[in-house]
C-alpha cells in the first residue's frame, strides 16, 4: 500500500511537471520583448539565463533582501537534496563521504534562507499586500521541512540504519516494508510534508524552477530589426 503511494506521488509530480514543461513551450510569444538590456545573440541568451538560474541577477537587480533570502533558501536546498541521496542509493559513492556535513550546515542556511523570506513577507507592506494564501504555505512548508529535518539530525534522532533500509524497500522490496517502517512520528511528518510538496509542486507557482526557462523576456535575442519576429498564431 505504501509502495503505491510512493508511486503515486512521485507520478504526480513528473507526470505534472512534464505537462506544465509541454504547455510552456507550446505557449506562442506574438511579439519580441526581450527585456532590456538584452542580448544580442543566442550564446548572449544562454549566459543571461545561467546567469538568472545560478545567481539570480535580475533579482539582485531588483530586491537584494530578496535574493539574499533566495540564495540561501536555494543555495541550501540543493545540497540538501543532495545529502539526501544517501537514503536512496547503496552503495554510496566514495566522495559522498564530504558531503554529509555540508549537507547539514547547508539545512541550516535553508532554514535561514526561508526565514528571512517569510520575515520580508510579513514585515514589507507592499510585499505582503500582494500576498496570497498560498505564498505563505509553502514558506511554512519548506520551513516544517527543514525544521523538522535539523530535530531529526541533532535533537529526536531515529534509526538512520531503519529509515534507509524503509526508503530502499519502499522501491525494491515493496512486500517487507510493513515489518520496517520506523515509528517515529517526526520522520513521518516530515515524509508527510516531503509528499505533499511533490503532489502540489507542478500545480504552483514553484514551477518558475523550468518556467523561468521559457520566459519570453528572458529567451530572446533582441534583434527585431535584424529578424523580424513572426506571430506564431500568424503562421500557417
Amino acid at each position: 500500500m505504501l509502495t503505491i503511494l510512493a508511486c503515486l506521488v512521485v507520478g504526480i509530480f513528473a507526470v505534472g511537471f512534464v505537462r506544465r514543461i509541454g504547455i510552456f513551450a507550446r505557449c506562442p510569444a506574438p511579439l519580441k520583448i526581450a527585456l532590456t538590456p538584452a542580448p544580442t545573440t543566442t550564446a548572449g541568451v544562454a549566459w543571461r539565463l545561467c546567469t538568472e538560474v545560478l545567481f539570480f541577477h535580475s533579482l539582485f537587480k531588483g530586491d537584494r533582501w530578496a535574493w539574499f533570502g533566495g540564495i540561501l533558501f536555494h543555495g541550501g536546498l540543493l545540497l540538501v537534496l543532495l545529502r539526501h541521496l544517501r537514503y536512496f542509493v547503496e552503495p554510496l559513492p566514495a566522495w559522498f563521504a564530504q558531503v554529509q556535513m555540508v549537507g547539514v550546515v547547508a539545512g541550516m542556511v535553508m532554514v535561514g534562507g526561508v526565514g528571512l523570506l517569510l520575515l520580508r513577507r510579513l514585515g514589507v507592506d507592499r510585499v505582503r499586500h500582494i500576498s496570497a494564501p498560498a505564498d505563505y504555505l509553502w514558506l511554512l512548508l519548506f520551513l516544517g521541512l527543514g525544521t523538522s529535518g535539523l530535530l531529526l539530525r541533532f535533537g529526536l534522532r531515529p534509526d538512520i540504519v531503519t529509515i534507509k533500509t524503509t526508503m530502499l524497500n519502499l522501491w525494491y522490496y515493496p512486500q517487507t516494508l510493513p515489518l520496517l517502517l520506523p515509528g517515529d512520528f517526526l520522520f513521518l511528518g516530515h515524509l508527510t510534508m516531503a509528499a505533499i510538496l511533490l503532489v502540489l509542486f507542478p500545480f504552483s507557482k514553484l514551477m518558475h524552477a523550468g518556467g523561468l526557462f521559457f520566459s519570453p523576456t528572458r529567451n530572446q535575442v533582441d534583434n527585431p530589426r535584424e529578424k523580424r519576429h513572426i506571430n506564431p498564431w500568424a503562421k500557417g
